[in-house]
């Protein structure tokens, strides 16, 4: 009797210790993801003020743009130039309008995963940054931005949203600006994917068309990304436009994934 009171205690003393360990590490995630997200506000009011200063140039004011420091070389918008300085891996900001999909790209070819769990500054962060795969180009015809499936419902946690057609309706373009340009981007298809073995055969591995400089290549990804549709978004893409494609986590498979493609687009909705 006194062994099997002694092995109840033991029990319940792990049990106690597993749960409050559990609670520790839920309170520290999401104090750190709101940390993170207070980060990231900042630096989307950094934006902001860039992009005020450079609204006021239009009235006589001298737009706080970055000079490149090369000749010819285009200038850095004036609301990327603050962050820029002070982060030269900034290659631009995705953001999905209304939502809170609002956040800096970052571009590191030589280790092109440096930001999967670093922060903008460089800090451990689980969340890491949206990031530019490495192989992609500015003339490559495919910018391929991968980010992570947040369980707090940040980063690019809402992609997956797009599965549905009614909110593809409410939220038909993304915005995502490089340091020189902006760019309007229509949601062009929506698509569950995965990250397929090697010896996978007749399968689609979108993220290996991050160079579609080639009117054969890029027929054939639209004509995949179109095929792997989830519904009909009626955008199409031909050769010569820019394409945007995000990528993030999903659970409906091993290593499964979720992938938005949009095409770029002018502002007033015309093709760029």
């Amino acid at each position: 009797m006194k062994l099997r009171k002694t092995v109840r205690a033991l029990a319940l003393l792990v049990f106690s210790g597993l749960f409050l360990f559990a609670g520790y590490r839920i309170i520290s995630y999401y104090g750190e993801t709101r940390a993170q997200e207070a980060a990231f506000g900042t630096l989307q009011e950094m934006v902001a003020k860039g992009t005020s200063a450079g609204l006021s140039s239009t009235a006589g004011a001298a737009a706080p743009a970055e000079d490149s420091g090369e000749e010819g070389a285009p200038a850095v918008l004036p609301e990327y130039a603050a962050l820029h300085q002070e982060n030269p891996d900034l290659f631009g900001w995705i953001q999905i309008p209304d939502t809170r999909l609002n956040y800096p790209v970052m571009y590191t070819p030589e280790d092109p995963e440096y930001y999967l769990r670093r922060a903008f500054d460089g800090s451990d962060s689980d969340s890491g940054v949206p990031f530019l795969d490495g192989s992609c180009t500015e003339d490559g015809g495919n910018y391929l931005i991968y980010g992570h499936n947040m369980n707090a419902g940040t980063m690019f946690a809402l992609l997956p949203s797009y599965a549905r057609q009614d909110f593809w309706e409410e939220h038909p373009v993304i915005r995502f600006d490089t340091l020189y340009e902006r760019g309007d981007y229509a949601v062009m298809a929506a698509f569950y994917s995965q990250v397929y073995d090697v010896d996978a055969q007749g399968v689609f591995r979108y993220y290996q068309y991050t160079d579609l400089s080639s009117p054969e290549r890029f027929q054939e990804y639209v004509e995949q990304v179109k095929a792997a549709a989830l519904y009909d978004t009626g955008v199409t893409a031909e050769y010569g436009d820019q394409l945007l494609t995000l990528s993030t986590c999903n659970y409906h498979t091993g290593d499964g994934r979720f992938v938005v493609v949009a095409r770029k687009q002018a502002r007033d909705g015309e093709v760029h």
